[in-house]
C-alpha cells in the first residue's frame, strides 16, 4: 500500500511537472480543478472560470480514478477544489476575487522589468 501511494503521488507530480513545463512555454498558470462525476458544483464553477480561460491552463483531475486515491481520501467531501500552480487556492466555489490576485500576482512576476 505505501508503494501504491508513493507511485500514485510520483504520477500526479509527474504531470504536474509536465503541465508546468506546457505552461512556462506558454506562460500561463496552471489551475487544476480537482472533480468527478457527476458533479454539479464543478460544471458550475468551469461556467464561472470561463471568461478566465485564457490567463490560465485548467487541468481536471477526477479523483475517483484509481491512480488518485491520495486526492480522494483528501478532497471526497470538499470538491470542487482548485490549486494554482501546485498550491491550494480554493474550495466549493469559485471565489473569483482570490484567483484573479493570485493570477495578477503571477504576470507581475512573469513581467520584464519596465524601467
Amino acid at each position: 500500500m505505501y508503494w501504491l501511494m508513493l507511485n500514485t503521488l510520483g504520477q500526479v507530480k509527474s504531470s504536474a511537472l509536465w503541465l508546468r513545463r506546457l505552461s512556462t512555454a506558454k506562460h500561463l498558470p496552471v489551475l487544476t480543478l480537482f472533480t468527478k462525476y457527476p458533479c454539479p458544483l464543478c460544471d458550475e464553477a468551469k461556467e464561472v472560470l470561463e471568461p478566465y480561460k485564457h490567463r490560465f491552463v485548467l487541468q481536471e483531475v477526477d479523483i475517483t480514478l484509481p491512480e488518485n486515491t491520495v486526492w480522494y481520501e483528501r478532497y471526497k467531501y470538499d470538491i470542487p477544489v482548485f490549486h494554482l500552480n501546485g498550491q491550494f487556492l480554493m474550495m466549493h466555489k469559485v471565489q473569483t476575487h482570490t484567483l484573479m490576485k493570485k493570477l495578477e500576482s503571477i504576470e507581475e512576476k512573469e513581467r520584464p522589468n519596465q524601467r
